[in-house]
């Protein structure tokens, strides 16, 4: 009888664990929003042009809101760019062919050769289009 509780014990903690485990399609939005968070740290255009759709709103905690255009730019050209750049504490909530992304946004940002110590919390919306998970918008905001 003990070993039997005990199986079924252990069955239900593993099923728990199971459970619990991201599914794929979180798994490869969390991948989508390391992959960006790369590209904006090393200034890699194509990476950022490939994992943003081209209706992508990007909203700033200063309230200015760029289009792709815009917000690559301001990286490619260091009016924007990182020393450090950490997404931290993610949550992601998946919907069907769309992700709600939340976490901490951590960084030493260089805004027109200024350092700025960056500490503000990050949403976004990521959407698996043709089989690609692509930001579509984007909103910080201090805390």
């Amino acid at each position: 009888m003990t070993r039997l509780k005990l199986t079924l014990g252990f069955l239900c903690l593993f099923s728990g664990f199971v459970a619990a485990a991201p599914s794929a399609d979180e798994q490869d939005v969390a991948k989508a929003v390391d992959k960006m968070t790369q590209a904006m740290l090393h200034k890699d255009i194509p990476g950022l042009k490939a994992l943003t759709s081209d209706n992508v709103t990007y909203g700033h905690s200063s309230g200015k809101v760029q289009n792709k255009d815009e917000f690559i730019a301001d990286i490619e050209t260091g009016r924007s760019g990182f020393n450090t750049l950490e997404m931290k504490n993610q949550k992601i909530n998946m919907n069907g062919d769309t992700a709600l992304v939340r976490n901490h946004f951590s960084a030493e940002a260089v805004n027109s050769g200024k350092v700025v110590p960056t500490e503000i919390e990050n949403f976004q919306v990521w959407q698996k289009q043709k089989g690609q998970w692509l930001l579509i918008g984007r909103q910080a905001f201090k805390f």
